[in-house]
């Protein structure tokens, strides 16, 4: 079981369910919610501004991005947190990228981020978390 997880998505429908469905398959004890890639961001400086970002057990292991979202979409968020200064804290943190599109190409764009181990299709089902714990 994992400490924590980082849901960004726009659809609050979307990110309820998330968090529904990762508390019944007993897949984190917490999950932690962001509606685009900037508040993402907001939340990574924030545990490196309160030194928490040395803390292993206080920041998410994973992330499920969406790609499309106001403010900033998964593609901005996922360049910015590629950047020394998010990489080097965060080393540790993995991406999913969970998105509605089946675009070869966004599928293959993806695989070009060292920090994303995966493209699913949403919505997120206990059949993804179960196949999951196999790897965390």
């Amino acid at each position: 079981m994992l400490d924590l997880i980082l849901c960004v998505d726009d659809d609050p429908i979307t990110l309820m369910l998330c968090k529904m469905v990762i508390a019944k398959s007993s897949f984190a004890q917490e999950v932690v919610t962001a509606q685009h890639g900037e508040e993402a961001l907001a939340y990574f400086d924030d545990l490196k501004l309160n030194n928490l970002g040395n803390d292993i057990a206080r920041y998410p292991k994973l992330i499920f991005l969406d790609l499309n979202m106001p403010v900033m979409g998964g593609w901005e968020f996922l360049d910015e947190f590629a950047k020394p200064e998010y990489a080097d804290v965060f080393k540790e943190t993995r991406v999913i990228v969970l998105s509605s599109t089946i675009d070869p190409r966004d599928i293959n764009k993806s695989k070009t981020y060292p920090m994303v181990i995966d493209f699913m299709s949403k919505p997120i089902t206990k059949e993804m978390l179960e196949d999951l714990k196999k790897i965390f």
